[in-house]
C-alpha cells in the first residue's frame, strides 16, 4: 500500500541532491525530498499518520502502519544548536495524524546563525520513493510516494 509523505512545512520542494550536507544528498540516510522553508514556517507538522518514534529539537522520526518511518531533519548541523530555538510541541511515543503539530523553530534565526534551514524528509530503510513534488509546498501537501 502506498504512503503519501507531506511536506512537514511550508517552502520549496528540492531534490535531496541540493541539500548542503553530504550524508543527505547522497541519500545515505534513504530516499526522500527537502524543503526549503518560507522565514515564517514556525510550525513543523507530521508528514503521516502515526507514532513519534523520536523526537528530538532538531529532527523527528513518525513510524506510520505497518512499520515505514519517516525522519524529518529541520536544517542542517542543527544539532549544533543544542535545542536553542526549537520547542518539542509533541512528546516521543505519541499517536500524530498528519498536519499535527510536532516542533516549533525559526528557521530565519537558523539561517542568521549561518546554518542551513533546509528540511531534509526521508524514507528510512528503503531504496526509493516516487511521484516527488517541485515547486512550491503548503505545509501537508503530497511530497512523495513511498510505495
Amino acid at each position: 500500500m502506498a504512503l503519501t509523505v507531506g511536506a512537514p512545512l511550508p517552502g520549496r520542494a528540492v531534490p535531496l541532491a541540493s541539500v548542503p550536507d553530504p550524508v543527505f544528498a547522497g541519500a545515505m540516510v534513504g530516499p526522500g525530498l527537502a524543503v526549503e522553508p518560507d522565514d515564517d514556517a514556525r510550525v513543523v507538522v507530521s508528514p503521516v499518520d502515526g507514532v513519534l518514534f523520536k523526537v528530538k529539537p532538531h529532527a523527528f522520526v513518525v513510524t506510520a502502519d505497518g512499520g515505514r518511518a519517516v525522519l524529518v531533519h529541520l536544517g542542517i548541523d542543527t544539532v549544533k544548536l543544542a535545542g536553542d530555538g526549537f520547542e518539542i510541541l509533541a512528546a516521543e511515543g505519541s499517536a500524530v495524524r498528519a498536519g499535527e503539530q510536532v516542533i516549533r523553530w525559526d528557521p530565519g534565526a537558523v539561517r542568521g546563525a549561518g546554518l542551513s534551514a533546509c528540511c531534509p524528509v526521508i524514507a528510512l530503510e528503503t531504496t526509493a520513493v516516487a511521484a516527488a513534488a517541485s515547486g512550491r509546498v503548503e505545509a501537508g501537501a503530497p511530497l512523495f510516494i513511498w510505495d
